[in-house]
C-alpha cells in the first residue's frame, strides 16, 4: 500500500522560480493529508497533478505566511468547484478567526463545513487516528508557537500464503482468521496454523514533518526511530548566528536531530531564498548524518 511523500513547496519565507514556500502532500493508503499550505499551494497541486479534493484533512504548523497563506485560495477553489464534503483543519486556534473573517467580508457561504481541531503546542498529542494511521503533534521551538507532526502506519495484518488458499482450500473467512495470526480446527480435526498459511506484516512505516523550528532536542521524545524525518535546514552553518536570532536551523543542526533520533532518512528543506545553489547543504549534513537528501518542487518520496 502506497505512503508517499509529495513536496510541492521547499522554500523559506520568500518564494523563489524554483521554490515554492512550504506545503508537502501525504498520500497513505491512497488518502491525501497536506501538510502546510504556503502561497501557491493549489496551483502546485494542480502542476504536479494531485486533485485537490481528495483531501480531507489539512495539517497547519504554524501562523507564519509561508505555511498558510495559499489556505483561503484552496478553500475557496474547493468551494468553487463544487466541494460538499467536510475539511477538517489541525491547525492553531486563531486560525479558525483569520478564515471566517475573510469569509464573512467576502460574503463567502461555504457549500462545505469547515472543522477545526486546534492544536495544543504545549504537549504532544494524538490529533487524528483512522483506520491506517495515527497523526500526532509535537511542540517545535520557534518565535511563534509552531508545531510538528508524526504520521505513523497502523499495524497491518499478516499476508496469506496464495499457494496454500488452493492447498488447503480455504474460504474468506478462515483467510480472514488466518490473517490475523489465529489458527484454524476444521471439523475432521486438522489444524492450520497460521505460522504454516500465512507471511508476517510489512513493517509499519513513519514520517515525522519537523516545520520552523531552532534545534530542539525534546522532539526527540517523539520522532525517535523514524522511518523518514524531514526537518527544515533554512540556514547554511556560516549563517548559524542569524539562524539562533531566527529560531531556524542548520542543516548541520538538522543532521545532528536525525542522527539522535536514529532516523532512516533524512530530508532537508525550507531553504532562505539567499541561497541559489543548495548543494553545500548536503556537505555540511552528511558530515553528522549520512542519508540526506534536499526537497524539492515536485519530488516524491516513497517509503
Amino acid at each position: 500500500m502506497t505512503f508517499e511523500v509529495n513536496i510541492l513547496g521547499c522554500g523559506a519565507a520568500t518564494p523563489t522560480l524554483k521554490r515554492n514556500p512550504t506545503s508537502q502532500l501525504l498520500n497513505v493508503h491512497d488518502k491525501y493529508y497536506l501538510i502546510d499550505c504556503g502561497e501557491g499551494t493549489q496551483l502546485q497541486l494542480r502542476r504536479f497533478k494531485f486533485k485537490f479534493q481528495r483531501i480531507n484533512h489539512i495539517f497547519i504548523s504554524h501562523l507564519h505566511g509561508d505555511h498558510y497563506l495559499g489556505l483561503l485560495g484552496l478553500i475557496s477553489s474547493m468551494h468553487l468547484l463544487g466541494r460538499t464534503k467536510e475539511l477538517h483543519l489541525y491547525c492553531p486556534p486563531e486560525l479558525k478567526d483569520i478564515v471566517e473573517v475573510n469569509m464573512k467580508h467576502s460574503e463567502t457561504f461555504l457549500n462545505f463545513e469547515v472543522v477545526y481541531h486546534p492544536i495544543d503546542y504545549k504537549v504532544p498529542q494524538l490529533i487524528l487516528e483512522d483506520n491506517t494511521m495515527e497523526v500526532h503533534s509535537f511542540p517545535l521551538k520557534h518565535r511563534i508557537k509552531c508545531a510538528g507532526f508524526l504520521f505513523v502506519e497502523k499495524p497491518k495484518r499478516r499476508r496469506i500464503i496464495k499457494e496454500k488458499i488452493e492447498e488447503y482450500n480455504l474460504v474468506v473467512p478462515e483467510i480472514v482468521r488466518l490473517k490475523k495470526g489465529q489458527n484454524i480446527e476444521r471439523l475432521d480435526g486438522k489444524v492450520i496454523t497460521f505460522e504454516d498459511a500465512t507471511l508476517p506484516p510489512y513493517p509499519v512505516r513513519s514520517y515525522a514533518y519537523c516545520s520552523d523550528t531552532a534545534y530542539y532536542e525534546k522532539v526527540l521524545e517523539t520522532i525517535q526511530g523514524v522511518d523518514l524525518l524531514y526537518h527544515e535546514a533554512t540556514f547554511l552553518e556560516e549563517h548559524a548566528k542569524r539562524a539562533k536570532e531566527t529560531f531556524h536551523s542548520t542543516a548541520i543542526q538538522a543532521a545532528t536531530i536525525a542522527q539522535k533520533a536514529e532516523a532512516k532518512k533524512l530530508v532537508l528543506g525550507h531553504f532562505s531564498s539567499r541561497y541559489r545553489e543548495l548543494n553545500q547543504f548536503t556537505a555540511e549534513a552528511k558530515t553528522i548524518f549520512p542519508k540526506v537528501e534536499l526537497a524539492r518542487d515536485g519530488m516524491s518520496i516513497i517509503l
